[in-house]
């Protein structure tokens, strides 16, 4: 039983090293279009870019993949899959067969539409090809604008911070975040960044972007003012690199639809990563989830689905942190902007958590220099006994003593 798996990142990687951790003993390919060996990403917009930068650490050991006995393909980018013929075919126009094909295609960064777009000084990070070039320019940069202030925007503006550039950041959204975390967690992320010296002009987009020479100088917000800028890194999001499953005939919908099991439309081809757009219930629709726990822990399930068949459905609660300018935030669950939403501790400080409530019930916890909470959150989301808000609003709550005392009754 042969198991192809396309993309080596880190969702590729950990199906490929789970299927032998299960037992599967037929041959795994792994193949990925870079010529890299595979590398930890969050790395990149963090200590690779930072005053402590160094060469990102790999995923595996580069004799890993030949102890595992894994046939790692590396410059095999991926032309075509043919389902019906269950056979995945190269750019180099060679062709691999499978018994079974994992989808780990990962996303891409979004471009931002705007005249000027094409002028050098402009950058984004999404390879490590990216983040050595943006290295290299950040040494010599004396205006940076960072545009987008989601997670990738605000890392990548701390470590311009660390390293002593001016730092704008522009966010069209009235706060920082604002479609991942609860206003008062926005709100301690803002007040570390101005306390480094970042300016943040919020509620403001960009309208283009003027140059001199071929290369960047200033950018022009929709309010009309105009930011010098020397070096400019586009951060607004990403889309599903779901456009090869789409053509072999695959169910897409801004991701590979995948079943509570993970397969798509096909049975015999599973999807993991930032890749894959689930049902959700809240919702009403597919969801996708873009962070590297959510793609580990599909690939651990979808390797034991193949080597022992399918059990339960796949359940695991995300989990995402974030380092900035000293600031630790860990979210776990997914939040809705309507959430209700109680503190714990003084969300004015530097050390609180928010507990998001949706008709009543727990569905995330965001901290904020709380570790303690954070694992608490972790625990209880996966299976404990879940408290209401009156509960977390009253006087003396504590997350971790919740945790541990209905742990100890059930």
């Amino acid at each position: 039983m042969t198991v192809v798996v396309v993309g080596a990142g880190h969702g590729g990687v950990q199906v490929a090293a789970s299927l032998r951790a299960e037992g599967h003993r037929g041959p795994v390919v792994l193949l990925d279009g870079q010529d890299h060996l595979p590398y930890h990403r969050p790395q990149l917009s963090k200590e690779f870019l930072g005053s402590g930068a160094g060469e990102p650490q790999l995923l595996r050991s580069p004799s890993f993949f030949a102890d595992q006995d894994i046939d790692l393909r590396l410059g095999a980018a991926v032309a075509a899959l043919h389902p019906a013929q269950r056979r995945v075919e190269l750019r180099d126009g060679g062709t691999v067969g499978y018994t079974h094909l994992v989808l780990a295609l990962g996303s891409s960064l979004r471009r931002l539409p705007v005249p000027g777009a094409e002028l050098d000084g402009i950058a984004q990070l999404g390879s490590l090809t990216d983040a050595a070039a943006l290295r290299a320019r950040l040494g010599a940069a004396r205006d940076v604008v960072v545009v987008g202030g989601g997670f990738l925007g605000l890392e990548i503006a701390a470590a311009c911070a660390e390293v002593g550039r001016a730092v704008t950041v522009v966010e069209p959204q009235a706060r920082l975040l604002a479609r991942a975390v609860a206003p008062a967690v926005s709100d301690a992320v803002q007040r570390v960044h101005e306390a480094a010296g970042t300016v943040l002009r919020l509620g403001a987009g960009v309208e283009r972007f003027t140059g001199r020479d071929g290369r960047v100088r200033r950018v022009v917000l929709s309010d009309g003012s105009e930011l010098p800028g020397d070096l400019v890194v586009v951060a607004v999001g990403v889309t599903a690199n779901s456009g090869i499953a789409a053509a072999a005939g695959l169910a897409v919908d801004d991701g590979v639809l995948v079943d509570p099991w993970l397969r798509s439309s096909d049975p015999d081809v599973f999807a993991v990563g930032d890749c894959v757009a689930r049902p959700d219930r809240e919702l009403g629709a597919p969801r996708r989830i873009e962070c590297v726990q959510n793609a580990i822990d599909q690939a651990r399930h979808v390797a034991s689905s193949i080597t022992h068949g399918l059990g339960e459905p796949y359940d695991k609660i995300p989990w995402f942190w974030t380092h900035q300018l000293g600031l630790r935030v860990q979210t776990v669950g997914l939040g809705f902007p309507d959430d209700e939403c109680v503190a714990l501790g003084d969300p004015d400080g530097d050390s609180f958590s928010v507990c998001r409530f949706r008709r009543g019930r727990l569905v995330a916890v965001e901290s904020v220099n709380r570790p303690r909470d954070h694992m608490a959150a972790r625990r209880l989301l996966s299976g404990g006994v879940l408290p209401d808000p009156t509960e977390v609003g009253s006087a003396g709550f504590d997350l971790k003593n919740h945790e541990l005392a209905t742990r100890r009754a059930a």
